[in-house]
């Protein structure tokens, strides 16, 4: 009988559960049924063995035995190249008894490496029709794999603590007791091109327990993820985004690493999440950080225009709070000790702070 807890529905937290194992049958899988041999928990010398997956003919396999293939309208695009797994394990630095949190874990590609490696992992997937698949291909590891069948861009911090619950309550005989029940606190994932850059910025806003996101996504993403001040790709999202975690860590991944190949290079990027702190080494408090985003959304309204030009324009559209902020934005300058003649490319991380930190003063005053 399936083990009910350990699929969380979108809607009330319950659902039909996770396989106990991979299905095998003398004569090759039946429907429904793929033939997948759990490989060891780690290669040669303690590095990461990868996913049984990470092939096309086992992901092949896998989807034919369902009768399914990749929806593009859900951005599936599945890793069929184990060196690329063991690369995204090796930079998101994946050790026993880690908690992790995998976004769109498609038929359990990355999540087997992750498994294998030894960590516990909670998935969130949007396609019910993949929820049986991750029964069969991670039912091995049903005492540390939890899945949320939902929207990742819905997901809270209370699903996440009613999944690491779930979790602690299937203690692994070799796992600790202290680290079941964690809440995840590292981000690793292959995630769907369409909502990539909106969850990272997201997770990192909402949720204070992910120290670290590992996340493969379009090459332009990363890009605009990495990029420096005074280049073609920094902006308001890279400016909201340092705000949280700096960069430590970028790959490359061709289309051919995937089945089917997408139209578009791919990367992997890792991030680390940062402790902001003023000249003092106080740390600085939310209010100033989301005034700093404000601002960088203000700075880079009309990418062209100086400060002075672009901010005043985003903020006469507001509204009547918005008018009395653009009529105080020469005081905010002046309190940020930043030449408003600027344009909002040139200033980094800490100059927006200080913009937040002005806008607080005068305008919220």
């Amino acid at each position: 009988m399936a083990d009910q807890r350990n699929v969380l529905t979108g809607s009330a937290g319950r659902g039909a559960g996770l396989g106990s194992g991979v299905a095998r049958r003398q004569g090759g899988p039946a429907r429904g049924e793929a033939d997948v041999a759990a490989a060891p928990q780690a290669g040669e010398g303690g590095a990461p063995s990868g996913s049984p997956l990470a092939n096309p003919k086992t992901t092949r396999a896998v989807l034919e035995a369902f009768g399914l293939s990749a929806k593009y309208a859900l951005g599936q695009n599945f890793l069929v190249n184990n060196d690329v797994v063991k690369k995204i394990l090796a930079l998101a630095d994946i050790h026993p008894n880690d908690a992790v949190l995998e976004v769109g874990p498609g038929i359990g590609t990355l999540a087997l490496g992750l498994l294998q490696a030894g960590a516990r992992v909670v998935a969130v997937e949007r396609d019910d029709d993949l929820v049986p698949v991750l029964a069969q291909t991670c039912g091995t590891f049903a005492d540390r794999f939890t899945l949320i069948s939902g929207d990742a861009l819905d997901l809270t911090a209370d699903r996440l603590r009613e999944a690491a619950a779930a979790n602690a309550s299937r203690p692994a005989a070799d796992d600790p007791s202290e680290a079941a029940g964690v809440l995840p606190s590292k981000f690793v994932a292959n995630l769907p091109y369409g909502v990539a850059a909106t969850l990272v910025l997201d997770y990192f806003e909402r949720f204070d327990f992910v120290t670290s996101a590992t996340v493969m996504v379009q090459k332009e993403v990363a890009d605009r993820i990495a990029a420096v001040p005074g280049t073609k790709n920094y902006g308001a999202y890279t400016v909201k985004l340092r705000l949280y975690a700096q960069v430590e860590g970028k790959f490359l991944v061709g289309p051919g690493n995937f089945m089917p190949a997408p139209h578009v290079d791919s990367a992997v990027v890792r991030l680390v999440r940062r402790q902001l702190c003023d000249e003092k080494g106080i740390l600085v408090p939310p209010e100033d950080v989301r005034a700093a985003a404000l601002m960088a959304d203000a700075a880079f309204a009309s990418r062209r225009k100086t400060l002075a030009n672009s901010c005043k324009t985003f903020f006469s559209g507001r509204g009547t709070a918005g008018k009395h902020a653009a009529a105080q934005l020469s005081r905010v300058f002046e309190a940020a000790a930043i030449d408003p003649r600027r344009r909002g490319e040139t200033l980094d991380c800490e100059e927006f702070l200080r913009l937040g930190r002005a806008y607080r003063a005068v305008v919220e005053a």
